[in-house]
């Protein structure tokens, strides 16, 4: 058995100043800077409201795009829960698994990235 749920909406920068893109999001959306995680430039995180996803900014060499992450507290057994639903896996990047929709869209299963996690989440046999 495993739980997951949706964690984060990952704003993909196509950039060489995430600052400029963190600062305009922030804005934006009305949520402030909360830190750059693992002390890691090429990342940064807003302050996200309660029970809200987390908002996660990071710099990139492919197009600008938003994708979603997944959290799981397997991410193994969600990749296949999820390549059952028709979703394939296309690779692994640190530690989690890049995969893609049916339909296209680049999604990515994760460990668990909020502090109340598994609350909320879907538990799955």
């Amino acid at each position: 058995m495993h739980h997951s749920r949706l964690a984060c909406l990952v704003i993909d920068c196509k950039t060489d100043n995430l600052g400029r893109e963190t600062g305009f999001w922030s804005d934006a959306l009305g949520l402030p800077v909360k830190e750059v995680p693992e002390g890691d430039p090429a990342y940064a995180v807003l302050q996200e409201a309660p029970g809200q996803p987390k908002i996660l900014l990071q710099a990139v060499a492919h197009e600008s795009r938003v994708h979603l992450d997944i959290e799981t507290d397997d991410i193994e057994a969600e990749v296949k829960r999820l390549e059952a639903l028709g979703a394939k896996r296309i690779g692994l990047v640190k530690r989690w698994c890049v995969m893609e929709a049916p339909s296209g869209q680049r999604f990515c299963v994760v460990n668990p990235q909020r502090d109340d996690f598994p609350a909320g989440a879907n538990e799955w046999p």
